[in-house]
């Protein structure tokens, strides 16, 4: 039986081999990379290509730094630590949930920027650079509606910009990290009020395995059970998620 697979995949390699040295025999296969106009200069669509690669590669930190996937994913993270189960729910279906919840906050936002910028460019109504100034306005409006001033002023005054008469007045470059920063705190203050009550049932547990002098069982394999019935009584993945979702409509 392997006699025979070995066979059949040398003689398909064989083949392939075959056509390929045909085709490119007769030409009807080439690769043709027109990176400059013949005078040995990169012409513009070597440097579309080259920024259309650079976006691509910072899509991550877009939809991190510049969407709701970071509160979201960090409050999910401190659930499943408060409760102790390891690695349950899994990191897949923590980001996969994260995921979609950022897709349902944002869908409002990214209606404007497909509205306003999208479309228009794809139908030849306006240039790719006021496409890029209409879509980054929603998106400068989204930011700007959850950045605390503090952490706004932090980076205005470390450029030494003038004041803004509105957000759309603000630079990219500050209100990005002025959220981002906005978000982590917004973010570890929802994961300290999660913490508070499997902390309480943690301490009770404890206290109680001492006063019964059972100092070798570890007070988490008791404590739990009783984290899971609270979480599963109170519903508990309901309640975060509503908090999350009351935390953007604010």
């Amino acid at each position: 039986m392997n006699k025979k697979l070995l066979y059949s995949f040398s003689a398909i390699m064989t083949v392939m081999l075959a056509a390929s040295h045909t085709a490119f025999a007769e030409g009807s296969i080439g690769i043709d990379v027109n990176l400059g106009d013949g005078n040995g200069e990169v012409g513009a669509s070597a440097i579309s290509l080259l920024l259309l690669i650079t976006v691509l590669s910072l899509a991550p930190a877009i939809l991190v730094l510049m969407t709701s996937f970071t509160r979201i994913v960090i409050v999910l993270g401190f659930v499943r630590t408060s409760l102790g189960t390891q690695m349950m729910p899994p990191n897949q279906v923590l980001i996969g949930l994260a995921l979609f919840m950022t897709l349902f906050i944002m869908a409002p936002t990214l209606s404007q920027v497909n509205e306003q910028a999208l479309q228009p460019y794809l139908k030849g109504e306006i240039t790719q650079t006021v496409a890029l100034e209409k879509a980054a306005d929603p998106m400068k409006a989204f930011m700007y509606k959850h950045t605390r001033p503090k952490d706004l002023l932090l980076f205005m005054d470390y450029t030494q910009a003038e004041k803004p008469a509105t957000y759309k007045d603000i630079p990219i470059t500050v209100l990005v990290p002025a959220y981002a920063i906005s978000e982590l705190k917004t973010a570890f203050q929802m994961g300290f009020m999660i913490f508070v009550p499997f902390l309480i049932i943690d301490m009770v547990v404890a206290s109680t395995l001492m006063a019964m002098g059972m100092m070798m069982l570890p007070p988490v394999m008791i404590s739990l059970p009783f984290k899971i019935l609270l979480f599963v009584l109170v519903d508990g993945w309901y309640l975060i998620v509503k908090s999350l979702l009351a935390s953007f409509s604010a």
